[in-house]
Parts: C-alpha cells; structure tokens; sequence
C-alpha cells in the first residue's frame, strides 16, 4: 500500500467519477485505475462498485476511507515537520502560475488571493506577509532571492491585414497608463524604457484600458500596432484585430520566483528548486531568436542572454 495509492483511492471516493477524479489528479484515467486495481489487490478486497455509469464504494470502501485520510494528513505533517515549517507556504502571484509547480512541492501550498502587482507582491515578500511570489522585479535587492523562471516574449496587437508575421519593434505603440495610475506602475517603468530604447511611439491612456477588453477597444482606435502586456486577457480578441509577434528586438518580460534571501527553511529550499525545474521542463528557460530586450536594470539581464534560443 502505498500513499500515492491512497491519495488516488480518496480522490475516486469523493469524485465518484474515474474521470473526474483523473483530472483533479492531473494523471491519465487509465493509470488512475490501473493504481486502484494495484490498491484492491493489496488490501485483498474490492474498494468500488463500478460500470459503465456507476460508481460506489463497496462495504471496503468505506471502512478504508477514513483511515486513508488520517494516513495521508499524517504523511502530510511529517512532511511540514521536515521541511521546517508547520503550516501551508503562502504564495503569491500577479498573472501567472503554473499549476505543475504547485503540484510538485511536497509541503503544503496556500495560494493567496489577494492578486495584486508585481510592486505589491514584492515587498509583501520582504515583510514576512508571503513565503514566496511569482512577479516580475524591476531591479536587485540583497534582500530577495530571485530565480528566473520565463522570460516572456511580449506580442503586439495590431489590425487584421497584410501585416507580417512579425513586427519591427520601433512600428509597435506603447501604452502607458496616465493619471492614477499606481496599479501599473511596474508595467509603466518597464515600457517606458522599452519605447525609449527602440523608439516606440507613447500613447498615454486610461488605466482601464491597458488590459481586458478595454485594451482591445483601444487597439481598433489606435489602428497600429500596440504592444501588449504580460497579463493574459480574458475576453477573447476581435475579429478585425490579430496577435503578431514584436522582433529586432524581442521585449523579454522576466517572471522571478521571489522568496527572502535569508529564508533558509528546508521547504523554501525545495521550492526554489521545483521551481526552476519545472520551468526548465516546460521549455520555458528559452529566449527567441534574433535580437531581445530587457530593462538595464532587470536582476536577469546577464541570465538571459545566456539562455539558449527557443
């Protein structure tokens, strides 16, 4: 009997559903059933009822689940205890996430959701108020450890036409948000210097229109091509308007695992680790080909330019 075992045996109990249950997983179905079977053969008796609709468990079942549970918060405690910590790790992040990572740390993750940006993330780092963020650092700072984890190319929105497959950066519009515009402030810094170093024309505008919808209203109102930002737009994209990518040169927007210099604990230790190697895994520690830029003073200036090409 073995806790990965168990892990999926309480999974299927409460989901009820093998495919379901495979999701929340994130495995495939078949192995999912192929470790229940291996489960039932090593308890010596059947844990569910099941056909082509149904699922249930069986009088085994039952009797195994709340044991099951008790084991795994068990494993789960001595976990905390090794990894120097007695409660969940709390995360941050602006945008992105990726669920693998959160999958793969052995000690208990709480991810905060208090989605605010990368200014904000930072310092709630420094304070004591997150374990770690996933945020984008405009420049050093002893007090942080910083791993890289993607430098993202930025895209240009721009009309449907006969444009290329690929635009010249200084042909890009950059957005800027005017007035209060303090929830951008890092997004400000970083294309300011983007359209001082290729020579991109600024157009100022409101704060709501530098992501969402807004953003691709503005777009058919400019008419050009506008740079757009790292935050992922949950509405989808005009019929008139078409994604392209910007070249010579590429802007890089650096995503950092953040955590405290000085945070020695086992478990932010694993952390840091999981973190780069699953990036690596997903092919994300890649910069493009040709020409890219970052900020003179991104902390990964010299670390991507290392990078191999994607």
């Amino acid at each position: 009997m073995e806790l990965r075992q168990l892990r999926y045996f309480v999974a299927v109990a409460e989901e009820l559903h093998f495919g379901r249950a495979a999701q929340r997983l994130h495995i495939a179905a078949p192995s999912l059933s192929q470790q229940i079977k291996a489960l039932e053969r090593s308890v010596g008796a059947p844990l569910f009822e099941r056909d082509r609709r149904h699922v249930a468990l069986t009088a085994a079942g039952r009797q195994l689940l709340p044991d099951a549970r008790e084991i795994l918060a068990a494993a789960a405690a001595a976990q905390r205890r090794i990894a120097g910590t007695t409660g969940p790790l709390l995360i941050g992040y602006v945008d992105w996430l990726p669920d693998e990572l959160v999958q793969s740390i052995q000690s208990d993750v709480r991810i905060d959701q208090w989605v605010m940006p990368s200014h904000v993330q930072v310092p709630r780092v420094i304070d004591g108020a997150l374990d770690a963020a996933i945020a984008h650092v405009a420049g050093a700072d002893d007090r942080l450890d910083l791993r890289l984890l993607w430098p993202q190319p930025l895209h240009a929105v721009t009309p449907a036409g006969a444009e290329p497959e690929a635009l010249a950066a200084p042909l890009v519009r950059v957005l800027l948000a005017a007035g209060d515009g303090t929830s951008w402030d890092t997004w400000n810094h970083y294309a300011a210097q983007f359209a001082d170093a290729v020579g991109a024309r600024v157009v100022r505008a409101d704060a709501g229109d530098i992501a969402g919808a807004a953003f691709y209203d503005r777009c058919l109102r400019i008419g050009k091509p506008v740079l757009a930002g790292p935050l992922r737009i949950a509405a989808s994209m005009p019929t008139g308007l078409r994604e392209r990518a910007v070249r010579d040169p590429t802007p890089l927007w650096c995503w950092s695992l953040v955590t405290r210099s000085d945070d020695d604990r086992p478990a932010i230790a694993a952390l840091r680790d999981e973190a780069t190697k699953v990036t690596h895994s997903a092919g994300l520690h890649a910069r493009p080909a040709g020409a890219f830029w970052v900020p003179a003073s991104d902390p990964h200036r010299a670390e991507t330019g290392a990078l191999r090409e994607a």
